[in-house]
């Protein structure tokens, strides 16, 4: 907010998460709140089609000239409070906002002050904004500002509309086969089974025996099965291995970095395999491992090795082995891709055991 404010001056925002599926009528419906956003924070409400429990709710009170009012918001509720919402003309909250920036930064600055004075810098100066946000307090919009301004409306949105928040809702917005089944990608081998959603790696067969309503959910390193009504409990499960300070709720297969990105093939906890990719003109951090050695195989590209101050060029099929210990930098000087293979061996192999003297990229 602050970057288009200080590219093009007072704006008009539309804030969307990346997921939303709306139809053309429903963004006219949008585009037409414009007038109320030069006084008022402005959020979308869904004309309910049923009490879900898996959305918020908001209350709409006195009528302005293309919404209204918002007298209260209310967190996802239990199933009889959702029906006790609809029966008072509760909306679903969507989660979508447009925004006067002169408006936007003025509820900051009276309701979230500390998010304000952080980014509140002149605007010629630059902003550390992976430290910024380090040290802010974790507090959504809804519960740091629409809850507590005076100045919000909403704006009723009777259209097709879906957040897809869950695996129900990715089953609902695609097509199913005769039985009711929404398959990805894989091989599917269904036996008296229907209103199922089945994701998993393409040429793998699928075989579901005597299974209704159910989400089966298959990636390279996680499997997921349970009932459809119960797929947003899957925020559950990422809460857990956070909880367990497991890295795989922080790193998924294919991870991406500011230089390329890296896939794990495999690991156990002595050893990992990876595919790395060094994009052109890139440079990985200068940095040191106490508990592992890597050994690096190029795929394709040339590859420049920096290893104790040491430098050498590394050819398609060349190799060569770090110590624990050994300072060393990978970049990729040429015009293409770089791809190698990495294998780390040692007593961890996670992703905490880096030390870094040099990065490009600001990180510590």
């Amino acid at each position: 907010m602050r970057e288009i404010n200080r590219r093009f001056g007072r704006s008009i925002v539309g804030v969307f998460s990346s997921d939303h599926i709306l139809d053309k009528t429903a963004m006219e419906t949008i585009v037409s709140a414009e007038k109320l956003a030069s006084d008022h924070l402005v959020t979308f409400g869904i004309i309910p089609t049923s009490p879900h429990t898996g959305y918020g709710y908001v209350k709409p009170a006195g009528e302005l000239d293309v919404g209204y009012k918002v007298s209260d918001f209310m967190e996802k509720p239990n199933l009889d409070d959702a029906i006790k919402y609809i029966e008072e003309g509760c909306l679903w909250n969507s989660g979508m906002f447009l925004f006067d920036t002169d408006v936007f930064f003025a509820e900051l600055k009276d309701h979230a002050p500390e998010i304000f004075k952080a980014f509140d810098v002149p605007n010629d100066m630059s902003l550390d904004i992976k430290n910024i946000y380090m040290n802010l307090p974790s507090v959504s919009i809804d519960y740091g500002i629409m809850e507590r301004s005076s100045r919000v409306a909403v704006v009723k949105l009777d259209h097709k509309w879906s957040d897809l928040g869950n695996f129900d809702a990715l089953y609902d917005e695609n097509e199913k086969d005769e039985q009711g089944n929404v398959v990805y990608d894989c091989d599917d081998v269904l036996i008296n089974s229907t209103d199922n959603l089945i994701y998993s790696k393409p040429n793998k067969i699928v075989s579901l025996i005597d299974v209704n309503d159910m989400v089966v959910v298959d990636t390279p390193d996680a499997l997921l099965v349970c009932p459809r009504k119960s797929s947003q409990k899957v925020k559950d499960v990422v809460t857990a291995l956070k909880g367990a300070n497991d890295e795989r709720a922080q790193f998924q297969q294919t991870v991406y970095r500011p230089w390329g990105s890296y896939t794990i093939l495999e690991c156990s906890e002595r050893h990992k395999i990876k595919n790395i990719m060094v994009m052109p003109g890139r440079t990985l951090s200068l940095q040191m491992h106490h508990h592992r050695s890597e050994h690096w195989v190029v795929v394709k590209g040339m590859a420049c090795v920096q290893v104790n101050g040491e430098q050498k060029f590394l050819r398609q099929g060349e190799s060569t082995f770090i110590r624990s210990g050994e300072k060393h930098r990978l970049s990729n000087h040429g015009k293409i891709p770089l791809e190698i293979i990495e294998v780390q061996l040692g007593e961890r192999v996670d992703e905490d055991d880096i030390v870094r003297f040099d990065d490009e990229y600001g990180r510590v």
